[in-house]
C-alpha cells in the first residue's frame, strides 16, 4: 500500500497519448491482496478530489485546488487498507476533470472515461446541481462506450449491451450543491427514485427523442446495480476557497451527514474487482490490466475485455506455475538431507512437496485451458526432481567413499607395510577384510548406494587378494621346504628315508 499520499498512474505525454507511470505501477504489482477499485470521473471543478480523500479518511492528499484550472491531469492512484474489508486494498482513482477546455481534445476524456469503467469495481460519476437533460448530455461519454470497449475478441459478432452490464462497474451518481427537494408528485422519494426517475425514457421514435433517450438508455443497460447521493453545499463561497484546511466543525452538519453515509456505501458495498469468468482482481492484477489497457489504446486499437482476460490469465498462470516450481524447490531443500537412506524416502518427499505445490498452483491459476500451464508445472517438477535424484547419488558415493575410507584405514596401512606378505598372511587379511566390511554396512550416513560403492571398492581388492593368497602360499611352500632341508641336515642320510616321500607330497600341499 502506498500511505504516504496519491501517485499518478496514467499520464498524457507531450504529444497527447496516455501512457502509466512505471513507479506507480511497481506500487501496485507488489500488492498481492484482492482489490476494491472506486474510481471518480465527472466534469472539471465538481470537487471530485474532495469525495475521494474522504474515502482515503482524509482532509488532503488529491489536490483540491480553489481556482477554475482543472487540478487533476491524467488518473490519479492511492491505495490505502480498506477500513471494513482486512484482506483488501481499497485503490481510488482519481481521475482528470472531463470537459476541460483547456486540453479541447475530446478523444482524451473519452479514453479516461473508458479506462476509469475498465480499472473500477464502483464507479462514482460526480456533477453539480441537478440530474437533468442538461447533466445527462454531458454524460455522453457513457454513450460512446460501446465503440471504446469490446466484450469479446470475436469480430462481427452480435450486440453486446447485453454483456456489458455482466462485467461494468456499479454506478454511483453524486450530486453536489444540490438545492432541491427530494420530492416528487409532492411525495418525498429517495436520491435513488430521484436518479430512476431522470433516466425514464420517453416514448415514441423521433430525432429528439432518440437523442433524449440514448444517455439515459445507456445507463440503464450498462450499469446495474445504479445508487445516487445528493450533497448539500458544503459551506460559504469564502470558506470553500480553503476546503483542505477545513474540518467536519467548518462545514454544514448535513454535508458532513451526507459525506460520511456516501463513504459508508463505498465501503460495504463497494465490491471486489472481478473479471469475466469470476477472477478476482489483486493489486498485482490491477497493474497488468493497466498496461494492457494502455497499450492497446496507444496502438489504436479498442480495449477488449476477453482479450484482456486471455492475457491476464497467461500472466497469472505462469507466474502460479513459477511460484509453486519455487515452493517445491524450497520445500525438498528444507526437508531432504543429502544422502537419504532409500530412494523412496527421497521418492516420499517429493509425492508430499508435489502436493503441495499443485494446490499452490491451482489456488492461483485462472482459465488454465487444457492444463497447459498444470503440464508445464508437473514437467517442471519432475525435471527439478531427477536433478535432486542426481545429487542424492553424487552424494551418496561421495559419503559412502569417505566411509570406506575411513573404516579401511587400517587395512591400507598393513598393505603397505606388507603385514599380509607371511604365511598365514591370507587368513588374516580375509578376517579383517570381512570385519571392516561389517564395520562398513553399520554405519550410517551412506545413503542409496552404499552396496554399489563397496562392491566396486572389494572388486578392487580382489587382485590384491589374489597376490596375497599366492605369496602366501609360496611363503608356506619355501617354509615347509626349509623345514624339510633341516631335518635331513640333522639326520645321517641313511636314517633319511622318509624325506623322499615328504618331498613327493609337497606338490598335494599346494594343490590343496
Amino acid at each position: 500500500n502506498s500511505p504516504e499520499g496519491p501517485v499518478c498512474l496514467i499520464e498524457n505525454e507531450s504529444d497527447g497519448k496516455l501512457c502509466v507511470v512505471r513507479s506507480a505501477l511497481e506500487t501496485l504489482m507488489q500488492i498481492e491482496q484482492h482489490v476494491v477499485v472506486v474510481a471518480v470521473v465527472g466534469l472539471y471543478r465538481t470537487g471530485k478530489s474532495y469525495l475521494m480523500n474522504k474515502l482515503a479518511g482524509t482532509n488532503k492528499g488529491f489536490a483540491l485546488g480553489a481556482t477554475i484550472q482543472s487540478q487533476t491531469k491524467g488518473i490519479w492512484m492511492w491505495c490505502v487498507p480498506h477500513p471494513i474489508k482486512s484482506d483488501h486494498t481499497l485503490v481510488l482513482l482519481d481521475t482528470e476533470g472531463l470537459g476541460d477546455v483547456e486540453k479541447g481534445d475530446d478523444s482524451n476524456d473519452n479514453w479516461i472515461f473508458s479506462l476509469a469503467v475498465l480499472l473500477s469495481s464502483t464507479l462514482v460519476y460526480n456533477s453539480k446541481g441537478t440530474i437533468d437533460n442538461y447533466a445527462l448530455e454531458k454524460l455522453h461519454y457513457v454513450t460512446e462506450l460501446t465503440e471504446l470497449i469490446r466484450v469479446k475478441s470475436v469480430e462481427g459478432d452480435v450486440d453486446e449491451s447485453a454483456d456489458y452490464v455482466r462485467f461494468f462497474p456499479t454506478f454511483v451518481w453524486a450530486v453536489r450543491d444540490f438545492e432541491l427537494e427530494l420530492k416528487l408528485d409532492e411525495k418525498p422519494i429517495t436520491a435513488y427514485q430521484y436518479l430512476e426517475n431522470a433516466l425514464k425514457l420517453k416514448q415514441g421514435t423521433s430525432k429528439k427523442i432518440v437523442q433524449y433517450n440514448l444517455p439515459r438508455d445507456c445507463l440503464r443497460q450498462f450499469f446495474s446495480p445504479r445508487w445516487c447521493f445528493v450533497f448539500e453545499r458544503p459551506a460559504n463561497s469564502e470558506k470553500m476557497k480553503r476546503m483542505e484546511e477545513l474540518t467536519d466543525a467548518d462545514l454544514e452538519p448535513s454535508f458532513v451527514k451526507q459525506s460520511k453515509d456516501f463513504c459508508d456505501h463505498i465501503f460495504k458495498e463497494g465490491k471486489t474487482k472481478t473479471m469475466i469468468g469470476g477472477l478476482k482482481v489483486t493489486g498485482k492484477m490491477l497493474g497488468n490490466l493497466t498496461e494492457m489497457y494502455v497499450d492497446m489504446i496507444r496502438s489504436g486499437q479498442v480495449p477488449c475485455l476477453d482479450s484482456a482476460v486471455v492475457a491476464l490469465a497467461q500472466i497469472e498462470n505462469s507466474s502460479a506455475k513459477e511460484k509453486a516450481k519455487a515452493h517445491y524447490q524450497q520445500s525438498m531443500a528444507k526437508l531432504v538431507v543429502f544422502p537419504t537412506e532409500t530412494q523412496q524416502q527421497l521418492s516420499m518427499a517429493h509425492a508430499s512437496m508435489e502436493r503441495e505445490a499443485v494446490a499452490i498452483f491451482m489456488n492461483s491459476s485462472f482459465k488454465d485451458e487444457d492444463q497447459k500451464y498444470q503440464k508445464e508445472l508437473m514437467k517442471a517438477l519432475q525435471e527439478v526432481y531427477s536433478t535432486i535424484c542426481e545429487k542424492n547419488i553424487e552424494e551418496s558415493q561421495r559419503a559412502c567413499k569417505r566411509i570406506i575410507e575411513h573404516i579401511f584405514a587400517p587395512l591400507k596401512a598393513q598393505l603397505k607395510d606388507g603385514s599380509y606378505m607371511t604365511p598365514g598372511g591370507y587368513k588374516h587379511y580375509c578376517a579383517d577384510l570381512k570385519m571392516m566390511t561389517s564395520e562398513y554396512r553399520s554405519a550410517g550416513g551412506k545413503g542409496v548406494k552404499a552396496e554399489e560403492v563397496l562392491k566396486e571398492y572389494l572388486n578392487d581388492k580382489e587382485s590384491t587378494g589374489q597376490a596375497i593368497l599366492s605369496a602366501d602360499q609360496s611363503l608356506t611352500e619355501a617354509e615347509l621346504r626349509a623345514e624339510g632341508e633341516d631335518l635331513c641336515w640333522n639326520y645321517p642320510s641313511s636314517k633319511c628315508e622318509w624325506q623322499t616321500t615328504f618331498f613327493a607330497t609337497l606338490p598335494l600341499i599346494k594343490i590343496q
